[in-house]
């Protein structure tokens, strides 16, 4: 093995893919502080996903079936039984005992995923064991999704006090606070840091022919429950004061085929200068240039925007059991750094109107941090070096 220390850095997505998305940045800002990330996914694999250099391992995927995560099913879409949990606990500790890390990074459990804890709780049992015992790290967002059941916020307390040495959020406590979502925050401050936010700071701004110069950006992040936004955006084009730029709409990555090649269709039947692609490697680039984005409020996308300083219109997506969205668009609209359309209200007539209310502001202008990618793989990079082996 190499002299640098070494991180296992597990994620799992069941939907969206925003925490892939978020995990990558965090570790490719780890590749760059010196340490060697083994990048654990559990989800469907996400094309391009830039990990810096760090080194993918790809568990027997998993995802959800619905909007309320209630029943996982696998590769083959087959519900998942024990026998499947079984395989994958047992691939998870696999690849624990090859790389035998400096640190033990989760994101998001114990603050969600329950789900997968017939795996998780084997692997942190297995980490308090090892003869070199390493730091164990929770990795989560400023804002968690309200659990169904008040009894689970204890049992993320539990978890915490009984397994993990630090919790990463990754936000700014002038903006939102960890006790907004989690009222246990105190009990726990001993071990919380706050890194500000983990946003792609590859955008670059350009002028005049640059990528999406002065365009009408449309997105609705991994695009799992994104088509009516991009829709309702299509045709509002027509009459909104911005009709005579180019939109340009992007279809996330699972969206599929037949949905792209419908979508591209009905964009084209309205008008020439709507493009439709795929999501783009570019997208933050996309942001810095673009007249204005609508959206999804995505932490990345949302924060992301916030950084370009661009124009936004926010639509929070509220399916299921989804608060954390609506949440966070609410703070900033009260900030006057962005503008917001309720899920339900959302139609091309309220998006022509939500269009003159953001054009009447001025771009978005975040007081807040956005080096949180920076600032956890610093923090990181620390508390491994710290240790005596």
């Amino acid at each position: 093995m190499s002299g640098a220390k070494r991180v296992l850095f597990y994620v799992q997505h069941l939907l969206g893919i925003g925490h892939q998305r978020r995990g990558a940045t965090l570790a490719r800002a780890m590749q760059d502080a010196g340490m060697e990330v083994t990048y654990v996914s559990g989800g469907h694999g996400i094309p391009n996903l830039d990990l810096g250099g760090g080194a993918l391992e790809q568990l027997p995927p998993v995802r959800a079936v619905d909007l309320y995560f209630k029943e996982l099913v696998d590769e083959f879409d087959q519900p998942i039984d024990d026998a499947w949990r079984n395989r994958r606990r047992d691939a998870l500790l696999r690849v624990w005992d090859r790389v035998q890390p400096h640190v033990l990074l989760l994101e998001l459990y114990p603050f969600g995923r329950r789900q997968m804890r017939f795996e998780l709780l084997p692997l942190l049992d297995a980490a308090l064991a090892a003869p070199h015992r390493p730091v164990i790290v929770s990795s989560v967002r400023d804002i968690l999704v309200t659990p169904p059941k008040p009894e689970r916020l204890v049992e993320m307390l539990e978890r915490v006090d009984q397994y993990f040495d630090h919790v990463l959020v990754h936000g700014d406590p002038d903006l939102i606070p960890f006790d907004k979502t989690f009222p246990h925050a105190a009990k726990i401050a001993g071990k919380l840091h706050y890194t500000g936010y983990v946003v792609d700071r590859t955008g670059r701004r350009g002028g005049p022919g640059s990528p999406g110069w002065d365009e009408v950006l449309v997105s609705a992040g991994g695009g799992a429950v994104g088509d009516k936004l991009l829709r309702a955006a299509i045709l509002a084009r027509a009459g909104s004061a911005l009709a005579h730029k180019r939109w340009r709409v992007l279809a996330g990555v699972k969206v599929t085929e037949d949905e792209f090649r419908t979508l591209s269709k009905f964009a084209a039947s309205v008008s020439p200068d709507i493009m439709v692609e795929r999501a783009r490697g570019d997208f933050p680039s996309l942001l810095m240039n673009c007249a204005l984005s609508i959206s999804q409020g995505g932490y990345n996308t949302l924060m992301e925007g916030m950084h370009a300083g661009c124009r936004a219109i926010i639509v929070p997506y509220a399916g299921g059991l989804e608060t954390e969205q609506t949440l966070r668009a609410g703070l900033l609209t009260e900030r006057d750094v962005i503008t917001t359309l309720g899920e339900e209200e959302l139609s091309p007539a309220a998006l022509v109107t939500a269009i003159d209310r953001a054009l009447a502001m001025q771009p978005a202008a975040g007081d807040f941090r956005t080096d949180g990618a920076s600032d956890g793989a610093n923090r990181i990079a620390a508390w491994a070096a710290a240790l005596d082996w």
